[in-house]
C-alpha cells in the first residue's frame, strides 16, 4: 500500500504557472505508475496526466497536452505536474493517483484498485 500527499496547489492568475508536488510512503513507489487527476465542481473527475514506472512513457489529457508536464523522481518518491498556460478551466481539485500496475496503461480503465491523495485546490483567475 501507498500513501500519497499533495502540495503546491493556489491561486494563479491566468497564464501563470504552478508545480504541483506528491509524495509519496512506501518501498515501491519506484514500481508504481503515476498519474494527476481533476475533479471541478460538479463534474466528474478526469484524467490530466500519467507517468510510467520507469519515467519514459507520459501520456495527456488533450486539454492540457503542450501545457502541463509530468515528471517523477524514484529517489525522492515524488511525481511531479509543472502547469504553465494556466487557464480558468484549469480550476479543480487535483489529484494525485498510484496505480501497482506500473504500466501507465491503464488511467482510463474503471474499476482499477488505485490509490488516491487527498488533493489540492488549484484556481486560476480571468
Amino acid at each position: 500500500q501507498v500513501q500519497l500527499v499533495e502540495s503546491g496547489g493556489g491561486l494563479v492568475q491566468a497564464g501563470g504557472s504552478l508545480r504541483l508536488s506528491c509524495a509519496a510512503s512506501g518501498r515501491t513507489f519506484s514500481t508504481y505508475a503515476m498519474g494527476w487527476f481533476r475533479q471541478a465542481p460538479g463534474k466528474e473527475r478526469d484524467f490530466v496526466a500519467g507517468i510510467n514506472w520507469s519515467g519514459i512513457n507520459k501520456n495527456y489529457a488533450d486539454s492540457v497536452k503542450g501545457r502541463f508536464t509530468i515528471s517523477r523522481d524514484n529517489a525522492k518518491n515524488t511525481v511531479y505536474l509543472q502547469m504553465n498556460s494556466l487557464k480558468p478551466e484549469d480550476t479543480a481539485v487535483y489529484y494525485c493517483a498510484a496505480d501497482p500496475n506500473g504500466s501507465g496503461t491503464r488511467w482510463g480503465n474503471k474499476g482499477i484498485q488505485r490509490y488516491w491523495g487527498q488533493g489540492t485546490q488549484v484556481t486560476v483567475s480571468s
